[in-house]
């Protein structure tokens, strides 16, 4: 449920800017294949608008990628629409998130594969900014 509903939430964020381009298809679909999804249902999501629902039992970490991968997703085509920045941080608020938080993640993710050491250092610097 938790993987659903994060899925969802990259799928309305790839729609905002109204072009939903390969690599943000393709991005999305990793992302629920890596996670036991069949390419198949993932697809079905592409087709409609979705509620914006946060789990209330995410883990730190489940935060963590849930904001990460919306951050990349937006910055895959290599355009920032204001809209897409507004609808990350209204995600990461409803996360815990300072919204001071967005700042930081726009400047260190990279649109295409990080390393897990740049990962986690990332990891750590966004855990200050997780309200108490």
């Amino acid at each position: 449920m938790i993987v659903l509903e994060q899925l969802k939430l990259l799928v309305n964020l790839s729609r905002i800017d109204g072009a939903m381009i390969s690599r943000e298809r393709n991005y999305i679909i990793n992302i629920g294949k890596a996670h036991g999804f069949p390419e198949s249902s993932v697809e079905t999501l592409f087709y409609t608008t979705h509620d914006i629902i946060i789990p209330a039992d995410l883990t730190d970490d489940q935060k963590f990628n849930y904001i990460f991968n919306l951050v990349q997703l937006m910055k895959i085509d290599e355009r920032l629409y204001e809209d897409e920045i507004k609808f990350c941080a209204n995600v990461a608020s409803k996360l815990g998130y300072q919204p001071q938080v967005m700042f930081e993640l726009m400047l260190r993710i990279k649109s295409d594969e990080m390393s897990v050491e740049e990962k986690d250092s990332l990891k750590e610097l966004t855990s200050k900014f997780l309200a108490a």
